[in-house]
């Protein structure tokens, strides 16, 4: 079993950057993939980033590429996303979500377990 617990969200101006925190509890941390997806108001809950089990691969959504970074330190048992040039369009409840799979999965289906989600609101 794996509990998730997201930190970090809050009120930016476009432009600006926030960095999100995601905390694990259970062994296994260090053998899931991780990612973060987000949902806006009306919208369907969307892919944003993910990373496997070592760090050593990461793949991104099309719209935030270039401008967020996920990153994990197993030792801690946290995932990271750094999130730079935040659009309002990038307004959402984020989450993070793990899969005990090891490689990293761009579907919410692929994920076993998520947290309670964090909200992010940028302002134009």
């Amino acid at each position: 079993q794996v509990q998730l617990v997201e930190s970090g969200g809050g009120l930016v101006q476009a432009g600006g950057s926030l960095r999100l925190s995601c905390a694990a509890s259970g062994r296994s941390f260090s053998s899931y993939a991780m990612g973060w997806f987000r949902q806006a108001p009306g919208q369907e809950r969307e892919f944003v980033a993910g990373i496997n089990w070592s760090g050593g691969s990461t793949d991104y959504a099309d719209s935030v590429k270039g401008r967020f970074t996920i990153s994990r330190d197993n030792a801690k048992k946290t995932v990271n996303l750094q999130m730079s040039s935040l659009k309002p369009e990038d307004t959402a409840v984020y989450y993070c979500a793990a899969t005990t799979a090891r490689a990293v999965t761009n579907v919410a289906w692929g994920y076993n377990y998520w947290g309670q989600g964090t909200q992010v609101t940028v302002s134009s």
